[in-house]
Formats: C-alpha cells, structure tokens, sequence
C-alpha cells in the first residue's frame, strides 16, 4: 500500500521521487526496464537551457526558468558535475536578425537573466572557431551543461536514500480505481495499490494516461540522432552553439560535455516506434552537414560513436502537467521534451506540491540531503589517487584504459543503491566503455566483475537488460565458465 506510486524511472520521475522523498509519505518507482534512466533520459543533448525559447507563459517557459535556478545547489549537494558555460544562438542571414532580436525579446519576457546580442571580434574572440558565415548570436550565460545519466542516478539514489521503493522489470499493463478511491497498478506481475498515481512514462505516458482518463492524449515519439567526438578535440567549443529555432525544434547544435567530449545533434524526425532509437545514414550525414552552418568543420576522424535517442513530443505544444480529466489523484507529468532535462528539478518540486495538498502530506523532519556520488579517478589530483588506493587498492586496477576507469569504481556502482545490474548501467555510471573504443577491450573484464559481485551468470549478462544478451554460448566445447582462483574467466588465455 502507497501513498503514490510513481511510473517512469527517467529524469522526470527520478525528480518526482526525489522531491516526494521529503514529505512523510510512502512512495514507490515502477520502471519497465533493469535500471534507472534507460529511455529518453540517457540520449539527449544534456544541456540545462537558459528558458530563452519557450513561449512566454508556457509551462515549458515557467519550468525552465526555475529549474535552471535550482540547478548550481541541486548539482553541488547530488555530487552532479555541472557547469554554466553559456548558450549562443548564431544568426548567419542578417536577413534574420528580426527572428534574434525576437528570441531576445522572449527570453527577456520569460525572466531569463543576462541576455545579449553580440557581435563581430566579440563574438569570436568568445568563439574562434565559429563559422565565417555566423554575423551575430544571442548570448545566453545561463545556460548549463550536465552528465544527463548522473543527474538522473542521483536524483533517484536520493530519493531511495530518503525511503522511497524502485521497482525494476515492473512494466504497468493495467490501471484501474476501486469503489473506495484506491488505484491498483498492476506491474510486473506483481499488484501495487496507492491512493495517488503520477504518470511519469516518458513516450509511454500516453498509454499510461488512456487507461484511466476520459481525455485521451497522444505522444509522439520523435528522433533525434547525434554524434559524438573524441575528448582530443576539448576546447574546440566552449559554448553550447545553437542555430535559430525552426517548426522541428532548436536545430543542431554544437556542444561540449561535461567530460570533455564535443556533441553534434539531433535530428528532428517523428517516428512510430516507440522503441526505434536506431541511426541512419541519413540521419548522421544531416547532423555533420548542418553542424558546418555553426562552426569550422570538425575532424570526423574523431568521432567514436553515433546514437539517436527518442523525444515525447506531446500534441498540446506544451508540457502536460495536472490531474487526469476524470481520475482523481491520477497526476501527469508528460510530454515532457527539450527543455525537459533543464526543468526536470522544477517539475519534481511541483508534483510535491500537488501530492502534499492533495493527499494531505506533511514535511519530513529529517532528510538526508547530501548524496555523494562515484569517484572518478581520472580526475582526481596524484595526492588523492594514492590516497584512494591505500584505502582500497581495486582503485589501483585500470579496467577501461580509454576513460582510466577502475575496478573499485565499477566495484561502487554495482554495490551502490540502485546499483547496476548491466554493461550500460556501469557505463552509464562509471564511463567504462564511453571511450575511443567503444568498450571493445574493457568488456570482458567489466563483465567478469558483474558476475563476482551479483552472482549474475556470465551468460546471462545483458548489455540494457531485456534479451541483450552479450555471450551467445561458450568456446572449446565448455559447458560453463570454470571457476579460478585468480578470478579469471578462461577466455584470457586464449
């Protein structure tokens, strides 16, 4: 029995949890899948937008804004690297300054603060490898970088902190509302019952929705595909670079990350499949065209990977966001596209603020508020390495060589609340196998070290939960991996 029972386990929901976490309520997260953060949450631009693009008056404008502002404290007490490196909207047609100054103009309205058109030895001394053909950019220092997959794990690592129930492999096939008012979510095969539901699903959330409102909606899902270049390139843009908005949203954009990568995308393509994340060649040669509108072409011998990730683009043009027409206690949280990730904190804390006066809910005494997250030991000064190692020498074991990942790190996320239970959960935490090559040499090892800690047989070891399976059977023979002393698997002798 829940006071509410949260579906979707991605930023969205994650942020829910984390502010339900502190009012005295029981609260439980039902997620599809093996982990957190495995839909839209993972594959985006990871960018927390200034709230410059937004309708004036929007939801998507209001929660912008504030989520923004929450960001610095948020980040600073999850232990989130995040950094304000200010946004660039280039204009490259004079004949469009108009559409400039209007985005100007509406950031102003929206209560953006610090906004600016620059122009000329400015603009490129703040950007030098602009694009000869860019003659002006809105200048947005508000704007934000953010690890989208750290965010989100440590939103949700709080929430559990702070008492809350995930439940994973807890997909919802049906919803109904009792005679005394409780809702009973079926999920997994397992039966949850809660006074209150917040549908937090993602590009499922119209499914979610439909089962129990008399006003239907419709999400869809639209793709967005990117490319991603080796960290030799850090520092060939220091801004987030975004050309003028269009229909299809804020084009392609030019980025660093937060771990020092540079990203190019996305695409903008609606799509039927809810679960097509797949890349195309059309998709990736739009991405590197449209880039060159931005900046100096970038060396596409660096670039190590592409991906597409999938936005719930809801029919309304604006986040949907209330109480179900004819479902009480029933809360959505959907539709929620770009600036999703940026207002993701200010969405949580609105969805507490209707849970605490609908359901009657008062502040906890106590939180723990502080959560600290993985050390990365690659950036770490000598001093502190040496001293992590004496403390625990598998923090002297080198496991991914590209992004210097070691064991007692992947030690920590398997062993951590929530912790991983697949190859992408340990990525998604650690790095191990975001490099140049792609896991093709860390894998083994990474998943000999699944095995240890979880008892998860080798073969059985997905790569995203489902039917990922890595191993499809075994070598010379063997009926299974034999055990050895030294914790090898046999493979490393071959």
């Amino acid at each position: 029995m829940y006071d509410a029972v949260i579906i979707g386990a991605g930023v969205t929901g994650a942020a829910a949890a984390w502010a339900l976490s502190r009012l005295c309520a029981n609260i439980c997260v039902l997620e599809r899948t093996e982990d957190v953060c495995t839909g839209t949450s993972k594959a985006n631009s990871a960018i927390i937008h200034g709230g410059f693009d937004p309708a004036v008056g929007s939801l998507m404008a209001k929660l912008n804004v504030r989520g923004n502002e929450m960001m610095d404290s948020l980040c600073e007490d999850l232990d989130v690297p995040f950094q304000r490196n200010g946004a660039l909207v280039v204009c490259t047609d004079e004949a469009k300054m108009g559409e400039l100054e209007a985005l100007l103009a509406r950031g102003i309205a929206n209560g953006v603060s610090g906004l600016r058109i620059v122009r000329g030895e400015e603009l490129f001394r703040m950007e030098p490898n602009l694009s000869e053909n860019v003659t002006a950019a809105l200048y947005a220092p508000t704007s934000g970088i953010v690890c989208p997959f750290e965010l989100t794990l440590a939103l949700a690592e709080n929430a559990c902190q702070n008492g809350v129930d995930f439940h994973f492999h807890a997909e919802v096939t049906d919803i109904r509302r009792d005679e005394k008012g409780l809702y009973h979510v079926k999920a997994g095969g397992t039966e949850y019952v809660t006074r209150a539901v917040i549908n937090a699903a993602g590009v499922y959330a119209d499914e979610i929705h439909n089962m129990v409102s008399t006003q239907k909606i419709r999400i869809r899902p639209r793709r967005g595909e990117y490319c991603l270049y080796d960290r030799a390139l850090q520092g060939y843009v220091r801004h987030t670079i975004f050309q003028l908005p269009t229909e299809k949203g804020k084009g392609v954009l030019v980025t660093p990350t937060v771990h020092g990568n540079i990203l190019a995308g996305p695409t903008s393509d609606f799509i039927s499949d809810k679960e097509d994340t797949a890349t195309t060649a059309e998709g990736i040669a739009e991405v590197l065209e449209k880039e060159n509108l931005s900046v100096k072409p970038l060396p596409r011998g660096k670039i190590i990977t592409s991906f597409a990730g999938l936005r719930a683009h809801g029919e309304m043009g604006d986040f949907i966001i209330g109480e179900a027409e004819g479902a009480p206690l029933f809360f959505d949280l959907a539709g929620i596209e770009s600036p999703g990730l940026s207002s993701a904190p200010a969405i949580g804390e609105m969805a507490a603020a209707w849970a605490k006066k609908a359901l009657g809910l008062q502040k906890k005494d106590h939180v723990i508020e502080k959560r600290k997250g993985i050390p990365h030991f690659a950036e770490l000064p000598f001093e502190e390495k040496q001293k992590l190692i004496e403390k625990n020498p598998l923090y002297g074991q080198i496991v991914c060589r590209c992004e210097t990942v070691t064991e007692g790190e992947i030690v920590d996320a398997i062993r951590r609340p929530l912790g991983a239970r697949s190859l992408d959960g340990i990525k998604r935490r650690t790095r191990a196998g975001m490099g140049r090559c792609q896991s093709g040499f860390c894998l083994p090892r990474v998943c000999e070290i699944l095995h240890r800690e979880t008892g998860i047989p080798q073969d059985m070891i997905t790569k995203c939960g489902g039917n990922s399976r890595v191993a499809v059977g075994y070598t010379k023979g063997e009926k299974e991996p034999r055990d050895r002393e030294d914790g090898r698997h046999p493979h490393e002798e071959m």
